[in-house]
């Protein structure tokens, strides 16, 4: 049975519900408040809630420091259990870097370093807690006995360098799902970071990336399409004999980004039956609420990591680092923004936060666009993700608050969390036993 915490729906509810000026019964709102949070709890302890993605430092994966452990990371077993998140993606992230030998052996050893914390976590630091699941029949299997639910995802098919066998190498590891680009062409296919210089190095998928799809396919692997180009998506679906997934993207109506999904895009993925994501990253979700705070906060930051002796850093500045710099960084920057968050709160006026309710709104409108039975949801937590009221996994709760007050049934909000994504994983693997045989 689900344990969580729900410390922040009540303000979240209060703060979001709008009055009008007529005479009413305050404690009838108050008992319906609290009616329709002990029913947002109800559901949200039945269904299985899933996040296709939560990124990984393999220093949180030791003896001595593990996600049996409260971390200052945004995952760990004891915010899942607070905030009740079943299943979560722990993602095998390797940044882009040289086309060459040299680049593609430094990325699979970084590859194989992730799966094996990954697999140290489920089999020697806490089986009895968390259990690596590869099928949706794992998934529910796992749940019902009480433990948490690891599933594996690769961010950049850069690792695979130009040994197509690694695919079922990382396949056998665990791994059921892999984007085969990030920030930056890989040897696979484009990235969506083309778009900004219209710069492209394949056109879309390069030759021996249309091989990788369709060992994917013949393997039971998900093609995520969160990173690629929007050209290099197209080529996907064209040549997938299976629906692919964009495992952390919003819609782009609502937030011009690239990467996020147009509405033609969406299209395409409910003509190909897959499913988005839809993810709880900040510049993702409103861009422009996003900016106005990080102007504000900035001051505040820059002056909090003087005191802590370091620099911060934006997004767009990290690329200017070396890997150890963005290393060290990355290992102090969730401190810098707790504190800032902190004292900016103390500050009459101050900008707000993109929060929950932005995070939702997404999911409104591709739902409205494509049909429920596409969308999911995603976190990006320690990869960036996190909006105010999910920050992190024990506020998970959060987010199912919010449908029911928009008015999902539990049957959808199901589909939402985890029907959806499952559903696809059974389709793929599917399409795999077929090719197979």
């Amino acid at each position: 049975m689900k344990t969580f915490s729900i410390a922040l729906c009540f303000l979240l509810l209060v703060t979001s519900c709008k009055f009008d000026n007529k005479p009413h019964d305050m404690n009838s709102d108050k008992a319906n408040t609290i009616a329709l949070v002990e029913r947002a709890k109800a559901i949200h302890e039945r269904v299985i809630t899933l996040d296709t993605h939560c990124d990984i430092n393999v220093k949180n994966f030791t003896d001595s420091i593990n996600y049996t452990q409260n971390l200052e990371s945004q995952v760990n077993l004891p915010k899942m259990n607070a905030g009740g998140l079943d299943v979560a993606w722990f993602i095998v992230y390797t940044g882009q870097d040289s086309l060459n030998d040299e680049g593609f052996k430094k990325a699979y050893d970084n590859a194989m370093s992730k799966f094996n914390a990954i697999n140290k976590l489920v089999k020697d630091i806490a089986p009895d807690q968390i259990e690596l699941a590869v099928t949706s029949d794992d998934v529910r299997r796992i749940s019902a006995e009480g433990k948490k639910v690891a599933m594996i995802g690769i961010e950049n098919g850069y690792p695979v360098g130009t040994d197509i066998s690694n695919v079922e190498k990382f396949y056998n590891l665990g791994a059921r799902y892999m984007s085969l680009s990030h920030n930056g062409h890989s040897q696979l296919c484009d990235s969506n970071t083309g778009e900004e210089n219209d710069d492209w190095l394949h056109d879309g998928l390069s030759d021996l990336g249309k091989d990788v799809i369709k060992e994917m396919n013949r393997l039971g692997m998900m093609i995520d399409v969160s990173h690629p180009s929007k050209e290099s998506m197209k080529q996907m679906i064209e040549l997938s004999e299976a629906p692919i997934i964009a495992s952390h993207s919003s819609a782009r109506a609502l937030c011009d980004h690239s990467r996020n999904l147009d509405d033609e895009q969406l299209e395409w993925m409910k003509k190909n039956g897959g499913v988005i994501q839809t993810v709880a990253f900040q510049t993702y979700t409103n861009t422009e609420k996003n900016d106005i705070r990080n102007k504000a906060i900035r001051e505040i930051r820059e002056e909090i990591a003087a005191s802590l002796d370091t620099k911060w850093y934006d997004w767009s500045e990290l690329k200017t680092l070396s890997k150890e710099e963005k290393d060290a960084f990355y290992e102090i920057r969730a401190k810098i923004i707790k504190l800032a968050d902190e004292k900016a709160v103390q500050i009459e006026d101050f900008p707000s936060k993109v929060n929950v309710a932005d995070f939702v709104d997404h999911i409104d409108y591709m739902v409205e666009k494509i049909g429920l039975k596409h969308v999911g949801i995603s976190s990006d937590f320690d990869g960036g993700g996190g909006v105010d009221g999910w920050s992190d996994a024990s506020e998970t709760f959060n987010v199912t608050l919010e449908l029911v007050k928009r008015g999902y049934t539990e049957k959808e909000i199901e589909q939402l969390w985890s029907g959806n994504l499952l559903r696809v994983l059974d389709e793929v693997q599917a399409v795999a036993k077929k090719m197979q045989s």
